[in-house]
């Protein structure tokens, strides 16, 4: 995709938007049309490229490290600079809180007793739950 010029390639001043045509009717529409403003404008073509992917996996991270063949921290490090370009501050990603040795020995517990899974023990034990 062709991006839109801003600037003159002659002198650098602004461009205006003067003419717009419908190939499909033959339609032309002549005048003064402020363009709207490109938010993504900013961002280089690998940037742009990556937006594109991110979107196609529905901003899965997994899915998109098996598309573009990345680890998680290279992923999410490109994500951060791109929102960091828009002028957004990434908030710092949140790290599960492991159980104290007290809590812990009640999921091994609950676990030997049959009282939750082993999958469920697990999620507990790296703090991705609460024992709710």
């Amino acid at each position: 995709m062709n991006r839109q010029l801003k600037q003159c390639p002659v002198c650098d001043g602004e461009l205006a938007v003067t003419r717009l045509h419908c190939p499909q009717c033959d339609t032309t529409i002549e005048g003064f049309f402020r363009p709207r403003e490109d938010p993504f404008a900013v961002l280089n073509e690998e940037q742009m490229d990556f937006l594109v992917s991110f979107i196609r996996c529905e901003g899965r991270f997994n899915r998109l490290d098996k598309e573009l063949n990345l680890s998680y921290p290279t992923l999410r490090n490109r994500l951060d600079e791109i929102m960091r370009t828009l002028g957004f501050e990434p908030e710092p990603e949140e790290q599960p809180v492991k159980p104290q040795p007290k809590e812990r020995r009640k999921i091994l517990e609950d676990l030997e007793s049959g009282e939750i899974t082993f999958e469920k023990a697990q999620s507990l034990l790296r703090g991705e739950q609460s024992e709710a």
